[in-house]
């Protein structure tokens, strides 16, 4: 395989201020659930793209300073010295393989609330803290001595930064999070001292960090500033003012890292955003400064990425989402190996891990943040177990993870599918509106799988518990997936409700498989609060239904809150003339109507409907598994039989995908016991005497 010419730009050297990026692909600050607590963890996921072609590779959003912290979200700490070991320990990982190693450094002033250090927040103007949970908790306005002790908390972080092997600095002040931010834009800072005002005062601040920041460290570091591109609002801190203040500091730092306001906007799903979508905000602002410009787009084709810069719109690739949904795209595409590419999908479920203070997951990556956790590797699989043959039944996106990690282990693969369809809930999902991209999941798998010499795929092949025995496999995985419950049984209903046989019911399934309902006004009942309910909604409006969608919980798809889509879905809903009808749930259904109970009161009232649509919970397609399991398999030779999957328990497809990884993993292993599968670190308990009287 041989390079496309055409992208031999992206592989230039690149000088950033006092250092060289091997190549234009810039992996710009991601969160991963892991920060201070998996210290480990968040090194080897970074190796890992070192290994894979990065040239530019940074840490998380880091705290510098106890009054500034932004529990319960799990970020890196450089508190005191004492953090240094483990930040060195991850600069070392991302110049392992010739990267620059960068960190992120963060003042979070209006958004820390301060719930673990009890600190009292500081922030450019004082007021509520703005976070995503509506803390109980307010700032107070900094005065000159706290911005001359803010200075002096930077110029610290930067002595650790350089102490701990770090090429480049990240000021961040994005996404509404960071302090500098909150001086530049009018929404957050109504000083009216040297440093509020005129948007040269505004800048006073940030213009003093990088000189102290160059002071520290000799100029020997790169300094690089993270900005939104536009904050919404009367007096954010827009578009055209972020251009003036460009054009005021062209080359304040040594690169400009742009990214959208929110971060919500910024990292929005391939639902609602396309590739490239900031292109507009990004345009013409390289010819305001000499200084390289890096911007971001969830970029997954070359192509785009090559367009980028002979446009002269971006100097370097930026790359959060899609450098964790492979590592190794650079390599990919440094060594030609398109066909290869791992494309994210847009789905935000690494998202979730940061927002939910769990360990961060990937559909497509199922070995993000499971590198040192549990030995997994993107690309190299680990050598075959003492047995050679599985059978796995069910090509859904567990069946295809399942037969694709075993396969690349060494194992002689037989994948059945019962259909003609490869896929499984994916083929149908992605023909959903807003969620093509998903078909990346099952487009991946059977593009790797199609030339492998060792995996044989049937379709069409419905097998019996019978069939399973005779097929001569060691080990059995059933992967068949789950169905739609045709009832409101699911968190708030754990028993079905009176309905009247009359009424029209359908499902999910239905919906996906062309079945639409043929009255005209619909009931839409989501207790599932992921995307499924609102996307359905969405699908109904555009065949021409009324559609009244309830839900027990205050908001609709209360779960994409830590997708980021959550505001986004209700604008949509919203605009296209969907009826809400928030904290209430059917009680019963009859002929012609919906009786709907208030979840805080009880009261009733009745809604007009000549169909329902439950988007409920799900029933594990599992009898198959359960009539092997009644049957001598044992004495037929097989070493394991396993249900993985959707089809043990329901979940989104990122965990299916897990499920499969994780089964051809346990291959040929000893059973774990009560012990963890996986690797974790303990804090230390400190040895130092105590300060309490």
């Amino acid at each position: 395989m041989t390079r496309d010419p055409r992208h031999d730009i992206l592989f230039e050297p690149l000088k950033i201020g006092p250092k060289t990026a091997k190549n234009r692909f810039y992996q710009v600050p991601h969160c991963n659930g892991g920060g201070y607590r998996d210290p480990s963890a968040v090194a080897e996921m970074r190796r890992t793209k070192a290994e894979g072609g990065w040239g530019v590779i940074f840490t998380e959003q880091t705290e510098i300073h106890p009054t500034s912290e932004i529990t319960p979200f799990i970020e890196q700490h450089l508190w005191e010295d004492k953090d240094i070991p483990a930040l060195a320990a991850m600069a070392e990982a991302m110049k392992s393989h010739g990267a620059l190693a960068g960190i992120q450094l963060a003042y979070s002033g209006i958004n820390g609330p301060n719930l673990y250090s009890r600190e009292v927040p500081l922030a450019v103007t004082g007021g509520p803290i703005l976070t995503f949970t509506s803390d109980p908790v307010q700032a107070r306005t900094m005065d000159l001595q706290d911005i001359r002790d803010l200075r002096q908390w930077f110029r610290a972080a930067f002595r650790r930064s350089q102490q701990a092997g770090f090429d480049l600095i990240c000021l961040y002040g994005a996404h509404g999070f960071g302090i500098l931010q909150h001086f530049l834009s009018r929404a957050t800072n109504h000083r009216t001292d040297d440093y509020g005002g005129s948007l040269e005062n505004r800048s006073r601040f940030l213009r003093e960090v990088i000189e102290d920041a160059r002071e520290v460290t000799k100029g020997e570091l790169a300094v690089t500033l993270r900005l939104s591109l536009h904050e919404a609002g009367t007096f954010g801190f827009s578009n055209a003012e972020l251009r003036d203040f460009i054009e005021m500091h062209g080359d304040l730092p040594d690169l400009w890292d742009l990214a959208h306001g929110t971060w919500e906007a910024c990292s929005g799903t391939s639902r609602f955003k396309a590739e490239g979508a900031q292109e507009d905000l990004v345009k013409g602002i390289k010819a305001l400064t000499s200084k390289p410009v890096v911007g971001v787009g969830r970029f997954t084709s070359p192509d785009a990425m090559v367009r980028q810069i002979k446009a002269g719109i971006l100097d370097f690739i930026g790359a959060a989402r899609p450098s964790i949904a492979d590592p190794f795209l650079p390599l990919k595409v440094q060594e030609g190996r398109y066909e290869d590419i791992r494309e994210c999908i847009g789905c935000n479920i690494c998202v979730t891990g940061d927002m939910t203070g769990a360990i961060s997951r990937c559909t497509q990556n199922t070995a993000f943040m499971e590198e040192w956790r549990k030995g997994w590797h993107p690309e190299r699989p680990r050598p075959k177990g003492a047995s050679d043959t599985v059978l796995i039944v069910g090509a859904g996106p567990t069946g295809l993870e399942a037969a694709l990690q075993a396969a690349k282990r060494g194992y002689a693969v037989t994948l059945a599918e019962a259909t003609t369809t490869l896929g499984g809930r994916v083929a149908r999902e992605r023909t959903l509106p807003g969620l093509s991209a998903w078909g990346r999941v099952a487009d991946y798998r059977t593009g790797q799988l199609a030339p492998m010499a060792n995996v044989e795929i049937y379709r069409d092949s419905r097998l019996t518990p019978e069939d399973l025995l005779a097929m001569g496999a060691d080990h059995i995985a059933i992967a068949t997936g789950a169905t739609w419950r045709r009832d409101a049984v699911a968190r708030l209903h754990l028993h079905p409700i009176p309905t009247d046989p009359a009424m029209p019911v359908f499902t999910p399934d239905d919906l996906m498989a062309g079945n639409p309902p043929e009255g005209q006004r619909v009931t839409l009942y989501d207790d599932d609060h992921f995307y499924m309910g609102s996307v359905l909604a969405e699908l109904l409006v555009a065949q021409g239904k009324q559609v009244d969608f309830v839900t027990p919980a205050v908001k609709v798809a209360e779960w994409t809150d830590n997708t980021l889509e959550q505001g986004t879905i209700m604008r949509r809903l919203l605009e296209i003339g969907v009826t809400m009808h928030l904290s209430k749930a059917p009680e019963a259904i009859g002929v012609k109507e919906v009786t709907l109970g208030c979840t805080w009161t009880g009261r009733q009232s009745a809604i007009p409907a000549d169909a329902v649509v439950f988007v409920t919970s799900r029933t594990p397609n599992d009898s198959l598994f359960h009539a092997a399991r009644a049957l001598d398999w044992q004495g037929s030779g097989i070493r394991t039989l396993k249900l993985i999957g959707d089809a043990a328990a329901p979940g989104p497809i990122a965990w299916a995908t897990y499920a499969g990884r994780a089964w051809a993993e346990a291959l040929d292993q000893p059973e774990p016991g009560d012990i963890p599968t996986f690797r974790r670190e303990i804090a230390a308990l400190d040895p130092g005497p105590s300060r309490l009287p």
